[in-house]
This record gives structure tokens, sequence and C-alpha cells, in this order.
């Protein structure tokens, strides 16, 4: 890591004034000291000094280009199905019960087509992409109030900040040659 970079985390900001010589063997201690420090008490001096990050999951479901979204009261403008993530709870697991709660579709999604962090905001995104060859009957549910497909060009014209990132992140990935699940049939 560059001694820039590590100067701005919180050993780096109570050591920066030290001449290097000395916060190298200062950072050193402090470090050796930190690994013989219970386990309990590495975790808490970790998460007091560590930025806290939101954790959610979204789903692009994706119909020859057209992709669907939902209005959702929390929401302004078009947003994607998926949401924060239950404590213990695996994005993949996450994002097809948001899927199933927000749209009535099952959905079994693949490894994620991209991860997001938004140092601002805090927020880390995990995105999946289920492309359908027919378009679903989608039923809002939970926080949807109404679905639609639309192209992205009609998303990004009233699409919230979120998802206007995502969206951003969806097409870079898919640039790279990101792939993505599918959707399952309906149960009886």
């Amino acid at each position: 890591m560059a001694d820039a970079e590590h100067r701005s985390g919180p050993l780096g900001s109570l050591l920066g004034h030290l001449p290097p010589a000395l916060r190298r063997s200062a950072e050193t201690a402090a470090l050796t000291a930190f690994r013989s420090a219970p386990a309990p008490l590495r975790r808490a001096l970790v998460r007091a000094g560590t930025p806290a990050y939101t954790v959610g999951a979204v789903c692009v479901l994706d119909h020859r280009g057209s992709v669907l979204v939902l209005r959702q009261p929390h929401r302004t403008g078009w947003s994607l199905p998926g949401g924060l993530l239950d404590r213990g709870e695996g994005a993949a697991a996450g994002v097809e019960r948001e899927v199933r709660e927000e749209t009535g579709l099952e959905v079994r999604v693949g490894p994620p087509l991209t991860v997001l962090v938004e140092p601002g905001p805090r927020r880390v995104d995990v995105v999946f992409r289920v492309e359908v060859d027919e378009r679903p009957e989608v039923v809002p549910g939970g926080e949807a109030r109404r679905a639609a497909w639309l192209l992205p060009h009609e998303v990004l014209a009233d699409a919230d900040g979120p998802t206007r990132s995502i969206l951003a992140g969806v097409v870079a990935a898919l640039d790279d040659g990101a792939r993505g699940g599918h959707l399952l049939p309906p149960t009886p």
C-alpha cells in the first residue's frame, strides 16, 4: 500500500506526524499488539475505525433490451427490484427473496454481474442480471406499487440516483463480457 494511502487510515492519522522510520516502527508495534489482542476486541477496534456500509442486492431483469423497473413509495423515480440484505443473508438469496416479494417472480441468479461500491453514501450494491425470453406477468408486491418494462434510456429519464449508478455499472460489466442467471417456471 502506498505510504500516502496508509496514512489516511485510523492508524495512519495517529502516526502521520512521526518521521517515516519511527512511524514504520510504531505501526509494526501497534499491528503486533493488535494481532495478539482477543478476537472480540480486534473486531470492535476494526468496526470503530472503519466506515459502515449498507449492503444491498439488485436484479436487472432483461427482456430483449427492456428492463423491469418498479415504482416504490420510498424511492423517487424508477428503481430496480432488490433491497438491503438481512443480517446473515447472502446476496443471491437476498435478491431472489426481494424479486419474489416485489414482483411475484421466482428467479435463480448466477454469479453477480458486478459489485458497485459508492463511498459517498457508503453503499455497496451487488448486481445480478437475469435474461428472460418472454415477459412474465409481474404482480407488484412488498414495497412495489407499479411495474413496467422500459428501455434503458426511458428508465434513465426518470430513475433515482442509485438506479442510474447501477445501470451504468451494468453497462460497463456487460461491455467486459459478464453474464447472468435465469427465470424459473411458475410454481403451481
